[in-house]
C-alpha cells in the first residue's frame, strides 16, 4: 500500500511541475523506497481518495493513457465505488490519448490573473484545502499562507508527516466548536489580559482555547495589523502561537475602525500574491494591474496580457540563456560603470596617508597629495619633498616589483574583455529596439502585395520571420553576459581548469558566430522591398527567408543545447537557465474560472 501510495504521489508531482529526468530519478528515490512507518500507512489510505479525486478532476493534472492504469492499481485498495468516479474514455486510442496530453502540458502553463479574478483564485486552492482536510476557511487559508499557497506541497507534508504534524507546522488548532463554546459556564469570567471581570457573552474564545475580553482582542488586532502582521495574527497568550480566526478579527476590527479592517482583508488578498511562490506581479511600469500565476517550473520567461516579457523567477526583463545570478551580476557592473575602477587601478595611485586616488599630471615621479602628502610614483611610499633630478632624499625603490606590473596588466585585460561582450551586448540590443520597428515596415509590405493580387495568398512567412529574427536577436544579445561570466577566471573559478574553460568558450563562439550570421542574413532579406519585386522573384525571398527562420531556430536550440549538456551538466554548482522554447516566452492566458 505505501509503495503505492508513494509512486501515485511521485507520478502527480511530475505531471503537476513537469520535472525533468534527472528530478524524477531523484524523486523516485525518495518517493520509492520500502517504508515500514504505519502512521503514513494510515495517512495515505485516508486522504489518498479525496487526492486522486482533486488532482484528476482539477486543472493542473493531464489524463493520459497512462491515468487508466493509475486508476486500475489504486481500484486494488479501495471499494468499486470510486470505479465511475474517475473518466478516461476507454473507447479512445492510447496513443491518440499520450498525444493530446503531451500538446495540453506544451501549451500555455501560465494564466493572467487581473484584479477581478484574483479573489476567486484564492478561493479556488482555499476550497481544495477546505475539502481535503474538512478544514474551516480561515484554517486552510493559514495552512496555505505558511507553506507559500503550494497546495502540493501541503499534500506531500501531509502524507509525510501527518496531520498533526501539518497542523503544529503551521500554528493551526482544530477544535470542535462544542468544545469551544462549553469553556466558560458562569455569567463573569476573568479577563487575563485586562484583569477585569466582564460578561461571557462579551468574551471570545478562538482555536487554541484562550479566552479573552472582547476588548482586549480588539486593541490586539489593531495593533497587529498596524505593524503589518495581517496575515498571521496569533493568540495573545504566552508562548501561545496558533493563528486566530479571521473572520473575529474582521468583526472586531471593523467596529472600530472600517477602514482598518477593510486593509486588513486587502492583506489577505494580497497574501496570495506576494507569499505565493508560483505568483507573481508583472513588473510593467506603469503597472498593468496583472499578477502571472504558473503551473511548472519556476525558471521560465512569461508575456503578460499586457505585453511585456519577463523572467518569472526574478522578476527582471527576460534575460536567457543568462541566468539570474549572471544577469544580476550584469545589470549592476553595468549600472555601476565599475570598469572605471579598473582605469583607475591603471592610471592612478592611491595616497600613503589619505588613500585617495592620485593621477599624475608630470614627468616627475615624486609627486604630492591635496592633503599634503608626498609620495614615490613609482613604489607608491611615503617620501619627504626634498629631491634632485635623479633621486629622492632618503628613498630608493630601483628594485623590480612583479606584483604590481601583474596586477595593472590583469586591470588592462579586464577593461579589453569587459569592452568586448559589452560592445556586442549592447550591439544587439540596440539592432532588437531598432527592428522592432519593423513591424509596421513588413505589415505595409504585406498589403502592397495583396494589393498586387500575387500568386501567393498567405504572408505568414513574413510575420514568422519577423518574430524569429526577433527571438534570435533577443537570445544572441543575452548569450554575451553569459559568456562574459561563465568563461571568466574568477566566477566558478574551481569548477573548470583554464584548458576546460578554453576548450568550452572556444565551441561556445562557434554557436554564436553561425547564430550571429544567420540572424544578419534574416535581418538583411527582411529589410529589402521584396514587395516591389516579381512575383518569381518574391518566391524566392519567400523561401529565403522561410529556410534562413528555420536555421535560426535551430541554431538557437543547439547553443542552448550545447550550454546545458556540455557546459552546465558538468558542474558542480548549480546554475539554472530557462529551457529554450521555439515560440519565445510563454504567454500567458486567462484565468478561467
Amino acid at each position: 500500500m505505501e509503495n503505492l501510495g508513494a509512486s501515485i504521489v511521485l507520478r502527480m508531482e511530475m505531471i503537476t511541475h513537469g520535472q525533468t529526468n534527472g528530478d524524477r530519478e531523484e524523486i523516485q528515490e525518495q518517493f520509492g523506497r520500502e517504508r515500514t512507518d504505519g502512521d503514513r500507512e494510515e495517512n495515505l489510505r485516508t486522504i489518498l481518495p479525496t487526492m486522486l479525486q482533486q488532482f484528476f478532476d482539477g486543472h493542473r493534472i493531464h489524463c493520459s493513457c497512462e491515468g487508466k492504469r493509475w486508476r486500475e492499481r489504486y481500484l486494488d485498495y479501495y471499494d468499486d465505488d470510486y470505479d465511475d468516479d474517475f473518466d478516461f474514455d476507454d473507447d479512445t486510442d492510447p496513443d491518440r490519448r499520450a498525444e493530446v496530453a503531451l500538446q495540453t502540458r506544451d501549451g500555455s502553463s501560465c494564466k493572467v490573473i487581473t484584479k477581478e479574478c484574483l479573489l476567486a483564485a484564492q478561493r479556488e486552492d482555499i476550497q481544495r484545502v477546505m475539502e481535503l482536510l474538512s478544514l474551516k476557511e480561515h484554517q486552510a487559508r493559514t495552512l496555505l499562507i505558511h507553506y507559500r499557497w503550494d497546495v502540493d506541497k501541503v499534500f506531500e507534508v501531509l502524507v509525510e508527516k501527518g496531520k498533526d504534524r501539518l497542523y503544529a507546522e503551521a500554528c493551526v488548532m482544530v477544535q470542535d466548536d462544542d468544545n469551544l463554546n462549553s469553556t466558560h459556564c458562569s455569567s463573569l469570567a476573568l479577563c487575563e489580559i485586562c484583569m477585569e471581570e466582564v460578561p461571557v457573552y462579551k468574551m471570545t474564545t478562538m482555536d487554541c482555547g484562550h479566552c479573552f475580553c472582547n476588548n482586549c482582542w480588539t486593541e490586539h488586532f489593531v495593533v497587529k495589523i498596524n505593524e503589518g502582521q495581517s496575515r498571521r495574527i496569533s493568540c495573545m497568550a504566552h508562548k501561545c502561537y496558533v493563528v486566530c480566526d479571521e473572520d473575529k478579527i474582521r468583526n472586531y476590527v471593523s467596529e472600530k475602525d472600517p477602514d482598518l479592517a477593510e486593509q486588513f482583508d486587502r492583506y489577505l488578498l494580497e497574501s496570495y500574491i506576494e507569499d505565493n511562490k508560483r505568483v507573481k506581479w508583472c513588473p510593467s511600469v506603469p503597472h498593468c494591474g496583472n499578477a502571472i500565476r504558473i503551473e511548472y517550473d519556476e525558471y521560465c520567461e512569461v508575456e503578460c496580457a499586457c505585453g511585456v516579457q519577463f523572467c518569472f523567477s526574478c522578476s527582471s526583463e527576460a534575460h536567457s540563456p543568462c541566468s539570474c545570478q549572471m544577469w544580476e551580476l550584469w545589470t549592476q557592473k553595468c549600472r555601476d560603470e565599475s570598469e572605471t575602477i579598473n582605469w583607475i587601478t591603471v592610471n592612478t595611485k592611491n595616497c600613503p596617508k589619505c588613500h585617495k586616488p592620485v593621477e599624475k599630471n608630470g614627468g616627475c615621479n615624486l609627486v604630492k597629495c591635496i592633503c599634503g602628502q608626498s609620495f614615490c610614483w613609482l613604489c607608491g611610499g611615503a617620501t619627504g619633498f626634498d629631491h634632485t633630478w635623479d633621486s629622492i632624499r632618503g628613498h630608493t625603490c630601483g628594485r623590480f616589483k612583479e606584483e604590481y606590473t601583474a596586477n595593472v596588466a590583469r586591470a588592462t585585460s579586464e577593461i579589453m574583455r569587459y569592452s568586448h561582450y559589452h560592445d556586442r551586448f549592447k550591439a544587439h540590443s540596440d539592432s532588437l529596439k531598432a527592428e522592432i520597428t519593423l513591424k509596421e515596415k513588413l505589415q505595409r509590405k504585406i498589403s502592397n502585395m495583396e494589393a498586387r493580387e500575387l500568386e501567393i495568398k498567405n504572408y505568414d512567412w513574413v510575420t514568422n520571420g519577423a518574430e524569429r529574427l526577433f527571438r534570435s536577436r533577443r537570445i544572441i544579445s543575452y548569450s554575451y553576459p553569459f559568456a562574459y561570466y561563465m568563461f571568466s577566471d574568477t566566477f566558478l573559478s574551481e569548477e573548470m581548469t583554464k584548458e576546460e574553460r578554453n576548450i568550452k568558450k572556444n565551441l561556445f563562439e562557434d554557436h554564436q558566430q553561425q547564430l550571429e550570421g544567420h540572424i544578419e542574413k534574416l535581418s538583411g532579406f527582411l529589410e529589402e522591398p521584396f514587395d516591389m519585386y516579381l512575383e518569381e522573384k518574391v518566391m524566392e525571398s519567400r523561401m529565403r527567408i522561410m529556410n534562413l527562420s528555420k536555421t535560426a531556430d535551430v541554431l538557437c536550440k543547439n547553443l542552448y543545447d550545447y550550454i546545458d549538456n556540455e557546459i552546465l551538466l558538468h558542474l558542480g554548482t548549480t546554475i539554472n537557465i530557462v529551457p529554450y522554447r521555439s515560440k519565445g516566452a510563454d504567454k500567458a492566458v486567462e484565468l478561467d474560472l
